[in-house]
């Protein structure tokens, strides 16, 4: 009985630190340890002392002038490692860096992460917006391209459960219903491509493809973003030739991706 309960204990405290390094994540870049402790739920003292140990093991720093916490770079070498050693991440990288060269846009690759994406890596080229999306970065499945082909992978009743309804809105054209959202991913899976115009955010739109695995398997998915003016906004019915060049572009990006990965 007190192995488990020590071993309770302990759980806990990790849970705990986890819960800490996490509200840091969260938004702004520095919080006092009164803001961490309503973020996570835990009493001042608690988390001063979660603090205090993570600033010993590098893993948040506190500024000597204002005393705010921010995550350390001590943590950057784990985030590394996990990000490089990531299978999609290796095969994605080198494609991704020369699509966004070549066509000027946006360039990313992400995987799902239970009700999320979340992005591996991300490339700018000189058309695209300034963005602000990094690896490890999260957003929604069904208001973006890349999300809607990750859902691809699953039935109608999964995301169901997986995503209750109605769907957030983060514009007036995100879709917010399921059977909306069926109907979009039939066409994804019959197209190869998904196309997302201002549904996140406005001014903003992109192309996406689904990644497989040597099982055929979607395992993650790419996309190309940049101005709604250059790919196409929500009012477009029919794709251009810029845009139709552009969704071959991107199909071949997760088709090399996908070799890369052991599909035949």
């Amino acid at each position: 009985m007190a192995t488990r309960a020590t071993d309770a204990g302990t759980n806990q405290s990790v849970e705990r630190a986890v819960s800490v390094l996490r509200a840091l994540d969260a938004g702004r870049a520095e919080l006092r340890v009164s803001d961490v402790a309503e973020l996570t739920g835990l009493g001042s003292s608690t988390t001063s002392r979660l603090l205090s140990t993570l600033e010993r093991l590098d893993m948040v720093e506190r500024d000597p002038v204002s005393n705010l916490y921010r995550l350390s770079l001590g943590i950057l070498p784990l985030a590394a490692t996990a990000t490089n050693r990531h299978p999609v991440h290796r095969a994605a990288r080198m494609v991704l860096q020369d699509l966004a060269t070549r066509t000027g846009l946006g360039a990313n690759v992400a995987v799902r992460r239970d009700s999320e994406l979340m992005f591996l890596c991300n490339f700018e080229g000189h058309r695209a917006p300034k963005s602000y999306t990094q690896a490890g970065h999260t957003a929604p499945l069904h208001a973006t391209g890349i999300g809607k082909c990750l859902l691809t992978g699953l039935t109608p009743k999964e995301r169901r459960k997986l995503l209750p309804e109605p769907l957030a809105a983060h514009t007036d054209y995100t879709t917010t219903s399921h059977d909306l959202l069926d109907a979009e991913i039939d066409t994804v899976r019959r197209t190869g491509y998904a196309i997302e115009a201002e549904e996140r955010a406005l001014g903003r739109a992109s192309l996406a493809a689904p990644v497989r695995d040597a099982s055929g398997d979607v395992v993650a998915a790419i996309s190309l973003w940049g101005p709604a003016s250059f790919l196409g906004n929500h009012t477009e019915t029919e794709p251009n030739g810029q845009r139709l060049a552009l969704t071959r572009e991107v199909i071949e990006a997760a088709d090399a991706i996908s070799q890369a990965l052991g599909v035949l």
